[in-house]
């Protein structure tokens, strides 16, 4: 039987930086619907299932998946990995393909060869684009296996539950880890939506891209527009024991 790949893409409204910003317009479409259409064109994706919480400010993202026509699963606002596994035990999957929904510009072709690389190497506990990060921050694909998310679950704490795959790549970790490594490196470049300067950033940088964008095409326009990319250049990321 052909193994089953679901991707989970978390989403909720109460981020801490910029609130409500996975159904902010982007481009004349909400940033989620975004994420989930890179989801579902991705080939080796059997299904794709938003992960939000509880809390009564996430029925916005459910309400827009139900239009959308997206399975939804709802947890824990500050467990997400518990999400990830309820997603993954209610799905019967396989293995987790998991997506964030501040990630507009994801490219489905990554995605597939993620998915594609653990396919022909089962074996693997852990695929993704961030292993090595040659990326810009913001195209991050990574896969894991239900076995392996259960078992993080079993004895993830702190930090390891709200990131909820950052126990299983820590260099302690025994899990057997694959990554995808793309040049030129460009992982100076930033294309998530946490603050207000990513959102600028975006907003200027959509209309030149074609409308299913490639990671190269999003390195090639930043490369010929770096007033653009200087918009978001000072961000600095949270660190990941900030949650």
């Amino acid at each position: 039987m052909t193994a089953r790949v679901v991707a989970v893409v978390q989403a909720r409204m109460g981020s801490t930086r910029l609130p409500g910003k996975v159904l902010r317009d982007l481009g004349g479409r909400p940033v989620l619907e975004w994420v989930v259409s890179a989801a579902r064109t991705a080939r080796e994706v059997d299904q794709v299932v938003v992960a939000t919480s509880t809390d009564a400010a996430d029925d916005a993202v459910v309400a827009w998946a139900h239009e959308f026509g997206v399975d939804v699963v709802r947890g824990s606002e500050t467990d997400v990995l518990s999400r990830f596994v309820l997603a993954a035990v209610e799905t019967r999957a396989d293995a987790i393909v998991r997506l964030t929904a501040d990630c507009p510009l994801l490219d489905a072709v990554l995605i597939d060869h993620v998915v594609g690389l653990w396919r022909r190497d089962p074996g693997l506990g852990y695929v993704a684009t961030t292993l090595e990060r040659t990326l810009p921050r913001g195209l991050d694909v990574e896969l894991v296996t239900r076995e392996v998310l259960i078992e993080t679950d079993r004895v993830a704490v702190g930090h390891d539950r709200v990131h909820v795959t950052s126990r299983v790549y820590a260099a302690e970790s025994a899990v057997p880890r694959a990554g995808i490594v793309v040049a030129p490196a460009s992982s100076h470049l930033r294309v998530t939506l946490d603050v207000d300067q990513d959102a600028a950033l975006l907003d200027a940088l959509v209309p030149l891209l074609p409308s299913s964008p490639r990671w190269y095409d999003v390195v090639r326009v930043l490369q010929a527009h770096p007033e653009i990319a200087a918009i978001n250049a000072d961000v600095e990321q949270k660190r990941i024991e900030e949650g």
